[in-house]
């Protein structure tokens, strides 16, 4: 396929992640039973960043010692990580209560900036990383290096403050 014809898909996905994200703060949990025990989600969330976060490194030194085709595989697995997050967090943010963190002083501008740059930052991966991704399976290695130097720091970011976020809010979930 040519270039061209990744850039809707992608820009439609781009655009309709977060607005999907965005809807769900606004919208009322229902009451269900769906069977399972969603409290265990945002640990879950936290052990899929860090993850994501290992293989990203992993996957940056190993393009660096030109071990391409592990590199290629780490990458790939922190995109299916990153697939079962959203989806996950999609599944938790529309069944549960929202946790509000409940610290109090400098800890809590701390907590919020994380947060903030957490989420905007969630939101412009999400091209970066396909963009990044699709000129790759492409073999268009010149552009997957430009993009990528903007989309590894940026997605190694959002995976460690993932996990920072989780735990500055776990002490404020209700089991």
């Amino acid at each position: 396929m040519k270039e061209r014809s990744y850039n809707i898909p992608i820009a439609i996905v781009s655009i309709a992640v977060p607005l999907v994200v965005v809807f769900l703060f606004f919208l009322k949990p229902p009451q269900l039973n769906l069977g399972l025990d969603l409290r265990l989600l945002p640990a879950f969330h936290a052990a899929l960043n860090f993850t994501t976060a290992l293989l990203l490194l992993a996957g940056y030194y190993c393009i660096r010692t030109g071990r391409r085709t592990i590199h290629k595989y780490c990458m790939i697995t922190c995109f299916v990580l990153s697939c079962i997050f959203l989806t996950s967090y999609v599944v938790y943010h529309t069944f549960s209560p929202p946790t509000h963190f409940g610290g109090e002083g400098v800890i809590k501008y701390i907590y919020f900036f994380i947060l903030i740059t957490h989420i905007s930052l969630s939101a412009i991966i999400i091209p970066l990383v396909l963009f990044t991704m699709t000129r790759a399976l492409q073999d268009r290695f010149e552009i997957h290096k430009r993009i990528a130097k903007w989309t590894f720091p940026i997605w190694l970011y959002i995976a460690v403050t993932g996990v920072i976020v989780y735990a500055m809010l776990s002490p404020y979930y209700t089991y």
